[in-house]
């Protein structure tokens, strides 16, 4: 039967070339891409920001996104100087010192505050890859796979199914493939609904090594189905689970924006792993600023990884 490990733990992300956390606070924060500052909303960035005056020569933004009245995500860009509007290419070492290539991918400013990639999953990418180390015929199934970093970053492991529910997201993932030379990496691109998708690989029979989620808190699926996370996440879990045996590395899950402690998704796992072996951990996943070492957090995680606590 899995551990679960009760005290939460902490998955701390840091900058690098291509990206930092500039600075936070009073609900908002400032970002580094590439050679382009931004400002997006935080609303768990409670604290005072460290640098009094962001529009300062040397932090003065090239955009801003300003939200819209409702909850599901809209608002708009305001650009004070020029930013590319079809993007601009960055890339994520990877391990590159540990035997790794880097990945690159194009950063856009999106209609939904985002800018073609989450920095805060680094960490949990190099996760990954530590569970995959010495493997190199893994089988890995990434759902809700967005632009495809995550799956750039496994693919140095073995062959990589890759889903998103959105068309132009997986254009996007098969275009950063492209620009990383990874085009004839064994990647399935699959436009489906993640949780029709992992029922159809059970009745399948298949299995993978390793498994990451980051289901969004609400969605639809390509022919409208619809997804809401408190719903339908316990049958995804379950269904995830089927897929994985006593072989298997890892399951790796990540909420975004719900009001949900990570002991709730830890004691999902605790349930859906309780057959197999291994260890059940949870806790935060948060972003380092560049300067001040302060932690902002984004996300909650609970996982499931082979090994002892």
């Amino acid at each position: 039967m899995a551990q679960l490990i009760r005290q939460p733990q902490l998955l701390c992300g840091q900058g690098w070339a291509d990206y930092g956390l500039v600075d936070s606070g009073n609900g908002r924060k400032l970002e580094r891409y590439g050679d382009f500052l931004f400002i997006r909303p935080e609303p768990q960035a409670l604290w005072q920001p460290r640098e009094a005056d962001w529009d300062a020569p040397h932090l003065a933004p090239h955009g801003e996104f300003v939200p819209g009245a409702d909850e599901d995500g809209g608002g708009r860009w305001n650009y004070t100087r020029p930013v590319p509007r079809d993007g601009w290419p960055l890339s994520w070492p990877n391990g590159g010192a540990n035997g790794g290539e880097s990945v690159r991918f194009t950063a856009q400013c999106t209609p939904f505050r985002h800018l073609g990639f989450f920095p805060d999953m680094a960490p949990v990418w190099g996760w990954m890859g530590e569970q995959l180390q010495g493997m190199q015929a893994a089988q890995t199934l990434n759902l809700f796979g967005y632009t495809g970093v995550g799956s750039l970053a496994l693919s140095r492991f073995g062959s990589v199914t890759h889903v998103d529910a959105s068309k132009k997201s997986v254009a996007q993932a098969r275009e950063n493939a492209a620009l990383s030379g990874m085009s004839d990496r064994p990647i399935r691109w699959i436009i489906d609904d993640a949780a029709k998708f992992t029922a159809r690989e059970v009745r399948r029979g298949k299995r993978y090594d390793g498994i990451i989620m980051d289901p969004p808190k609400f969605g639809r699926g390509p022919d409208g189905e619809v997804w809401r996370l408190e719903e339908h996440l316990p049958g995804l879990i379950h269904d995830a689970r089927r897929l994985l045996d006593g072989q298997s590395r890892f399951l790796f899950l990540t909420v975004y924006a719900v009001r949900m402690s990570s002991l709730a998704i830890a004691g999902l796992l605790e349930e859906a792993f309780a057959d197999l072996p291994g260890v059940i951990e949870h806790g935060d996943l948060a972003v380092q600023d560049d300067v001040g070492g302060r932690l902002l957090p984004t996300a909650i995680f609970a996982r499931w990884r082979q090994g002892e606590a």
